[in-house]
């Protein structure tokens, strides 16, 4: 792997725990109904589930910001375009639904 890959795999995995733990800042306790599923922002193997085929699921994304493979993220976030803009390199915005992108 590439240091300039992995450094955006640093920068993008850190964003979204920033996310998660200013969100959890504010509201302690997440109850299950406050977080979502966001498809195509993981890093190539920290998604959390459902790589598509061929994968058993969490930590199996072949490449980053595969379209099929998803995070967990506070609900609202995973819409949130200005956000994805400030971490995801190109035009990448998370998606609530699997995405045919960055596909293996």
């Amino acid at each position: 792997m590439s240091k300039a890959k992995t450094a955006t795999g640093l920068v993008v995995a850190s964003a979204v725990a920033a996310a998660v733990a200013s969100t959890a800042s504010v509201a302690p306790a997440h109850a299950e109904g406050d977080m979502e599923k966001c498809f195509g922002v993981s890093v190539a193997g920290k998604n959390d589930c459902a790589a598509g085929p061929g994968t058993s699921c969490a930590g199996t994304s072949k490449v980053d910001y595969q379209g099929n493979a998803w995070t967990l993220v506070p609900a609202g976030l995973c819409e949130n375009d200005e956000f994805w803009a400030k971490v995801l390199p190109g035009d990448r915005t998370g998606s609530l639904e699997a995405l045919e992108r960055d596909m293996s």
